[in-house]
């Protein structure tokens, strides 16, 4: 029991280190994990005691992932998606299993090692992928669109490939009729389970549901997955396979997506090990001895996945400088090629030297996967000659829609909290232009009217085509704090005097934002909480004017533009505190003393009076800079409480 324990923190510390460490370094958490095990593994430490248990707990991580993968195979998105997933995806997945498939037979590989090696190397990294496609917003983009599509059926073909591998381990005059016998075993299970899974799995989760347990709910999940998977194994099948089917059949009801949430830990934590079980089979040495045959081998796996996806896009219509990028995305390695070599090793197909180079590529393919994403756009830009004309005709759609526009909003990001933004300013008569990056949304919403355009609001030249230059105020309506600061860092470049007001989830991004040049940042918890709260005071009896006086205040203390208010005769009931600060309106005309003289030099921050707004000829300078002087025919907004406003306009006009 000791050892165990001693064994479990082991593992546990050292992959929390590690899972930082490569988070530090912009690498994914899976890469961590793998140099744990190669690190703790028998080539090197050899510090796991019992490596056999650990590999059997492993296992199911396996079953939770191919669980979750089996969630997100709901039919109708997969028929949505039909065309990019039956045929780009399988495209890629055939060519790239019989090619290398050929180049193992013609090295000396049996043909069914051969055919397993192929698969390995058809797998790309779903979680990678898939998050760094959220992360850089391109999900919806005409690339991230096809990588999800391949992504999707290479999911799908891990189950055919489980189920061929233990008829594979047999020997040759018996793996015919094991295969055969595989795929009735397959088609009759999962014919039975579908059939009758989809009649009972949704009553009996609402009967679960009704109980109004989490933990029942939880160990139902539980019970219901690791059932199907102890049936399909029990039937000589895969245990993924198993659990994908019951993913498959939750994924029509509508529990799908508390199941996803309620499952992920145990995902997370048992992918984690099975990982940590793959990387023990990395010998640094064998893999350092053979590193010609490893990097050779890394090329041939980045060159050809990447000429396969690159064909087979164009074939499908893609632009060249999408099938570039699609190419550059799905050309590396991902985690399913680990769960097919675990099985390789577990039954004994192919040498332990092969075995060890491929895990070696994989890895190696899956570090440089987030460059090779990062590299995509210059790549692109820099050898594919018909982009450049692309990207000027979508400037030019951008430039078109906003010719027509002056002193507009500019809104990045249509969304819902775009469009609600776009429906505010249009019945206040200010014009605006949209920028979004799904196509489907700019498609519909254009059709109906509204002035949005297909770009991205983070490339300067997106922005120029827009007329940012013309604009009166940028809004940025999506919560994504390293875009909005990339569109931030272009407008203080392009016009550094344009409002911009930036949408965050959090406070800790308040200052960072700020600091970036967002004249106002608002967000999502602060603004919910003001409404909570407001709404709370007026049903317990708050009387209204109060409650509105005090969320005034409240955003004022918050917001700089919100600070003060004009005053009149109105407000004198309402509002007796002469201490509140306040906004008074100053013309500057000819013979005023403070015109010619900058905002330093007459001292108004000394008297408690701040400058809220210059509005000069015709435009509206949001907290100008000390350095700011008065021109003839400025009217400055000062802001303050009554006594010093009074002072400030002495000072301002008469020079007192």
């Amino acid at each position: 029991m000791g050892h165990t324990l001693d064994f479990i923190l082991l593992l546990l510390a050292v992959s929390v280190l590690a899972v930082m460490a490569f988070g530090r370094l912009r690498l994914p958490g899976e890469l961590a994990f793998l140099a744990v095990g190669a690190l703790l593994g028998p080539a090197a430490l050899n510090l796991i005691p019992d490596q056999e248990s650990a590999r059997h707990l492993a296992e199911f991580g396996v079953v939770f992932l191919m669980f979750t993968i089996g969630l997100e195979f709901s039919l109708p998105h997969l028929f949505s998606m039909k065309r990019l997933v039956f045929g780009l995806g399988a495209a890629q997945v055939v060519a790239t299993l019989l090619i290398a498939m050929l180049v193992a037979v013609l090295f000396g590989a049996a043909p069914g090692p051969a055919l397993v090696m192929g698969g390995v190397i058809a797998m790309t990294s779903t979680a990678l992928l898939s998050k760094l496609l959220i992360d850089r917003m391109e999900l919806e983009s005409a690339h991230g669109r096809m990588v999800m599509g391949v992504l999707l059926f290479q999911d799908l073909a891990v189950v055919p490939l489980l189920v061929l591998i233990p008829a594979l381990s047999q020997s040759a005059d018996k793996q015919l009729g094991l295969l055969a016998l595989a795929a009735l075993k397959a088609t009759v299970l999962l014919a039975v389970v579908l059939y009758f899974g989809q009649r009972l799995l949704g009553r009996w989760f609402v009967l679960v549901a009704r109980r109004r347990s989490s933990q029942l709910f939880m160990l139902n999940v539980l019970l219901v997955t690791l059932a199907l998977a102890w049936l399909t194994d029990l039937f000589g099948l895969s245990m993924a396979l198993g659990a994908f089917v019951a993913g498959m059949l939750i994924s029509e009801t509508e529990f799908r997506y508390r199941v996803e949430e309620d499952i992920k830990p145990f995902r997370d934590v048992l992918l984690g090990l099975f990982l940590v079980t793959v990387g023990m089979f990395l010998d640094a040495r064998a893999v350092a001895d053979h590193a010609l045959a490893v990097g050779a081998l890394l090329l041939a796996i980045l060159g050809g996945k990447f000429l396969v996806v690159f064909v087979a896009a164009r074939l499908f219509n893609a632009t060249p400088g999408n099938a570039v990028r699609a190419g550059l995305w799905l050309c590396a390695g991902g985690e399913f090629g680990f769960v097919l070599l675990a099985e390789m090793a577990n039954r004994k197909l192919g040498s332990p030297a092969m075995i060890q180079a491929l895990v070696a590529a994989l890895i190696l393919s899956m570090l440089l996967a987030p460059m090779l994403v990062q590299w995509s756009d210059k790549i692109v830009l820099r050898f594919v000659g018909s982009e450049w004309l692309l990207r000027s005709m979508e400037l030019t759609r951008v430039a078109a829609q906003s010719l027509a526009t002056e002193r507009h909003v500019l809104i990045c990001g249509y969304g819902r909290t775009g469009q609600l933004v776009a429906r505010f300013v249009e019945q206040e008569g200010v014009s605006y232009v949209a920028l979004d990056l799904d196509p489907d949304r700019v498609r519909e919403a254009a059709a109906a009217g509204d002035t949005v355009v297909y770009g991205d609001a983070a490339r300067r030249e997106t922005l120029v085509a827009a007329g940012v230059m013309r604009a009166t105020a940028l809004v940025v309506s999506y919560s994504d704090v390293p875009s909005a600061c990339r569109v931030l860092d272009a407008v203080r470049d392009l016009r550094p005097e344009l409002p911009v007001i930036v949408r965050a989830n959090e406070e800790g991004q308040l200052e960072r934002l700020s600091g970036e040049g967002a004249a106002e940042v608002v967000t999502d918890i602060f603004e919910t909480s003001i409404m909570l709260a407001s709404h709370t005071m007026a049903l317990v009896g708050v009387p209204l004017s109060r409650v509105l006086r005090r969320v005034r205040d409240i955003r004022s203390q918050r917001y700089a533009l919100m600070r003060g208010y004009f005053h009149g005769l109105s407000d004198a009931a309402d509002n007796p505190d002469h201490q509140l600060e306040r906004l008074r309106s100053i013309a500057m005309q000819a013979g005023a003393a403070g015109i010619g003289r900058s905002i330093e030099e007459l001292g108004l921050d000394a008297m408690g009076v701040r400058i809220n707004a210059v509005r000069r000829r015709g435009e509206r300078l949001l907290n100008p800079g000390h350095d700011l002087r008065f021109q003839d025919g400025d009217v400055v907004v000062l802001q303050g409480v009554p006594s010093a406003l009074t002072g400030a306009e002495g000072r301002l006009l008469q020079g007192r």
